[in-house]
């Protein structure tokens, strides 16, 4: 089992519960050396104490198991998926405004 499948499967069983309380989850963004980078997701990600989460859950939570993981970083980014939504409904309202305006 990769060191990633065991970081998955801890989140799993002790931090994904305890986000989904809150109505939030988190995504693993990458595992590079002894960082691991994550994003937090739903009602979690825009939380004021997403830093907080990430540092006394999160991070205690890996560290205890995996103390070789020197590092857990909050990536605070827009998702691709997020992102590629956004540029898709804009797209859709602009070519709206066009037509309705007449303009080709």
């Amino acid at each position: 089992m990769t060191q990633l499948t065991e970081i998955e499967r801890l989140l799993e069983e002790q931090v994904r519960p305890q986000l989904a309380l809150h109505q939030g989850n988190l995504s693993i963004i990458s595992l590079t050396d002894d960082v691991l980078t994550i994003r937090l997701l739903g009602a979690c990600a825009n939380c004021p104490s997403a830093s907080l989460t990430t540092e006394e859950l999160i991070a205690s939570a890996v560290q205890s198991r995996f103390p070789q993981i020197r590092h857990v970083v909050l990536d605070t980014g827009v998702s691709d998926s997020l992102l590629r939504q956004a540029r898709e409904f804009l797209t859709s309202r602009h070519t709206g405004t066009k037509n309705q305006q007449g303009v080709t």
